[in-house]
């Protein structure tokens, strides 16, 4: 199974890492990681994004400025896309078809051939223009799932938090995974 992984610039690109962490060993793995979410990473935990990502060896990483990769056509054969964090702005490009980047003309693919994409959009409150696109997104089929954790996954610290947040991504994915306490 091929998978894209976009992590795009908003808060919580740490989330991205570890969901990235989680896919590596599981599938065949692209990523896209935008200049914001490197500026995020950077502002929020005072790393350089791309000295971590050398850890990942199984991942084949992309520019998201160059729009002749290969992700950027259908006979590439994208099984599955998801945008962990997704910040408002790429929802937005997404919703009106932008193509501007390779992410987002990656994003317009899995639309067109109807294969899985998943928008982990992070951001609070929504606007109501957000909403409005991210219901015209899901009755294209797109999947909607913010980092929202649930009561009965008996999360007593960060770690478990950010477990059952990229484990229900992973469940989206149809990836087995033992990162949280499922519903009994």
């Amino acid at each position: 199974m091929k998978v894209l992984l976009g992590i795009t610039g908003s808060s919580s690109v740490h989330l991205g890492l570890k969901t990235l962490e989680n896919l590596e060993q599981k599938a065949e793995l692209f990523c896209i990681i935008s200049k914001g979410a490197k500026k995020s990473f950077e502002a929020e935990k005072k790393q350089n994004l791309e000295q971590i990502v050398q850890r990942f060896k199984r991942c084949v990483f992309l520019d998201n400025e160059d729009l002749s990769t290969g992700v950027s056509s259908g006979s590439f054969g994208i099984d599955k896309t998801i945008i962990a964090p997704c910040s408002i702005s790429t929802l937005a490009k997404i919703h009106a078809g932008f193509c501007d980047t390779l992410l987002t003309r990656a994003c317009a693919v899995a639309l067109k051939e109807r294969k899985k994409l998943i928008l982990a959009v992070r951001e609070m409150p929504f606007s109501t223009l957000n909403l409005e696109h991210m219901a015209k997104l899901s009755l294209m089929g797109v999947m909607i799932a913010p980092p929202v954790y649930a009561s009965y996954s008996k999360i007593k610290n960060l770690e478990d938090l950010e477990n059952f947040i990229v484990g229900k991504w992973l469940d989206l994915l149809e990836i087995k995974h033992d990162l949280y306490k499922r519903w009994s």
